[in-house]
């Protein structure tokens, strides 16, 4: 990799892990329960433009409600994670970073068993730090503390995500963000975001 990045900070659903008709038909699964709006498909392209907080006043999920939503979105996951694949390139991606001497960090609001499982033990043991079952709104602690750990600066960083909340935490840590193409947020949106990259391609994250 020819980046002055030492430390790659990913977020996994979605950015690695291709789980995103999983994550929306457990939404659904709990939706009544909770009293909250199911997202319709033929919504979606229009939901996939909001960042976090539209996104919760759009399917009417209070602050309240939140990690008793993701709770049971999580759990429902992690029965149906035989499912979720990786995407194409991201074991060469891994495997590039770890070459050229980067360190490799993932954040995710998923569990680190789920996770763990879905990289598979090879690529699993190439990150060096997992900070997962983090808050919706509660990213921009943990990058602070996988950068401490990793004792880097925080120029020397790059978050890897594809929601605008991604970018938002990376932002108030004073963090490099590149957004992706492949997520759940439509490209559009992240393209938008001022002062961050946009990869199109998995082969194009670490160049810029």
């Amino acid at each position: 990799m020819t980046t002055p990045y030492q430390l790659l900070i990913f977020d996994f659903d979605g950015t690695l892990a291709d789980s995103f008709p999983l994550f929306v038909r457990s939404f659904n699964a709990v939706a009544d329960r909770y009293g909250i709006k199911p997202m319709n498909p033929a919504e979606l392209d229009q939901l996939r433009t909001l960042g976090s907080r539209q996104l919760m006043q759009q399917l009417r999920i209070s602050a309240w409600k939140v990690p008793l939503v993701a709770y049971s979105v999580r759990r429902l996951m992690t029965r149906g994670l035989a499912e979720v694949c990786l995407f194409e390139g991201v074991p060469d991606l891994l495997r590039r970073a770890i070459k050229a001497h980067k360190q490799v960090a993932i954040v995710s609001s998923n569990s680190e068993a789920n996770v763990r499982r879905v990289l598979g033990p090879e690529l699993a043991a190439l990150v060096s730090q997992y900070q997962c079952g983090t808050a919706l709104f509660g990213k921009a602690r943990a990058f602070r503390q996988v950068i401490q750990r990793a004792g880097v600066s925080s120029s020397a960083v790059l978050c890897i995500g594809d929601e605008v909340r991604d970018y938002e935490a990376a932002r108030s840590e004073g963090i490099a963000f590149g957004g992706v193409s492949w997520g759940f947020t439509q490209p559009d949106t992240l393209r938008a975001l001022p002062n961050a990259q946009f990869f199109d391609a998995m082969a194009d994250i670490g160049y810029r």
